[in-house]
């Protein structure tokens, strides 16, 4: 099956649903066989993490691929999508801390994978003492068995970047939240559009490289999308530690990168100061005294802060509110936030050499 599309300012390109199945479903068959770091996890889990492995699978560990942490907080009780769920290590995890009370639904297009993941709901169910997840064989841009408006978290870990039809992702992932639902997701970015001798490389696309988007036409489309105001939560610089690959990717530089859109009403485009103030109560689970929103904003427990009306309505109107005390309303306005910028949004940065540097970026 191929697909063209249309992807920002670059021109028609085709790409082949089949070889990107193959490589994930037949050439690679556990995490060591990946020739990059791009769809690897690079940063030591945490305690809490570490100890929730203990419950899984070792053959679903083994056929791990994911550049990010994509375990958002305050889960509960929640519906969540995971897009390209693979052999189901997160969707396995996500599982466990949404409870009896909430379910998880994976996805993933290459039936070697979700033959894996189906294999051991039993062992998981006995080893949690419920049953909550379910899993599907098809592609991420196709959520047409979900209903709309039905998922409180839509996840992906390092699968985005693989779909031939990303603003297609980005729409259905939209469609199937509920209000003041969000898009939680790893994925891997590009300083610039990439060449079309990058594009057809069946092994730059199965390392998770040749479909990373430009960062800022991710930003458009998922704006596009009904994502108004997307917000990074954390980045690293990759290296492709892999000389033959690097030379064919030259010279352009890659980020893992996760992010938070939000499917909520009345957001800006940039940060608008409205007056507001917000206080954390603490008590969020495993941050009960210091959480972020983003790389922009932790909140301090007991501490106010002053944000922008976006921020505001990210907490007021999603699932973390009951966490918050609010003070303000939208009837004054005072301006935009200072130094609300359009540079790169990432805070580790690439030097002339290629090397890490690290720098901030602008927000309210």
């Amino acid at each position: 099956m191929s697909t063209r599309i249309e992807t920002p300012k670059t021109g028609t390109r085709s790409v082949d649903h089949e070889s990107i199945r193959r490589y994930y479903g037949q050439v690679l068959t556990k995490s060591s066989d990946l020739q990059t770091d791009a769809c690897c996890t690079a940063e030591a889990p945490p305690e809490f993490l570490k100890e929730a492995l203990r419950d899984i699978h070792p053959e679903i560990l083994d056929r791990y691929y994911g550049c990010g942490l994509v375990l958002p907080e305050a889960l509960e009780g929640a519906t969540i999508l995971d897009l390209g769920c693979g052999a189901g290590r997160d969707a396995y995890l996500l599982a466990k801390w949404v409870g009896s009370t909430g379910r998880v639904i994976g996805l993933d297009m290459t039936s070697e994978q979700i033959e894996v993941a189906r294999r051991h709901q039993a062992w998981h169910a006995e080893r949690y003492g419920f049953a909550n997840t379910e899993f599907h064989q098809g592609f991420v841009e196709d959520l047409s068995f979900v209903p709309d408006a039905s998922v409180d978290i839509v996840v992906s870990n390092c699968v985005v970047n693989l779909s031939p039809d990303k603003p297609g992702v980005l729409r259905e992932a939209f469609r199937v939240l509920k209000p003041g639902g969000e898009l939680y997701f790893s994925d891997v970015y590009a300083d610039r559009r990439l060449p079309e001798s990058v594009l057809r490389d069946e092994v730059l696309w199965g390392e998770c490289l040749a479909g990373a988007l430009y960062w800022n036409d991710f930003l458009g489309l998922a704006r596009e999308a009904g994502f108004t105001d997307p917000r990074l939560v954390k980045d690293r610089v990759l290296s492709v530690d892999n000389p033959a690959l690097q030379t064919r990717l030259d010279p352009a530089r890659f980020w893992s990168a996760t992010w938070r859109l939000w499917k909520l009403e009345g957001l800006e485009r940039l940060c608008e100061d409205h007056g507001q103030v917000v206080r954390y109560k603490g008590g969020i689970p495993r941050h009960e005294a210091r959480w972020s929103l983003d790389h922009h904003h932790a909140f301090v427990r007991g501490q106010s802060l002053k944000v922008c009306g976006n921020t505001w309505r990210m907490l007021h109107d999603t699932r973390f509110a009951r966490w918050f005390e609010f003070h303000g309303d939208f009837s004054t306005h005072f301006g935009i936030f200072p130094d609300c910028g359009t540079t790169v949004p990432f805070s580790s940065r690439h030097d002339a050499s290629g090397s890490a540097s690290c720098g901030p970026a602008g927000c309210c």
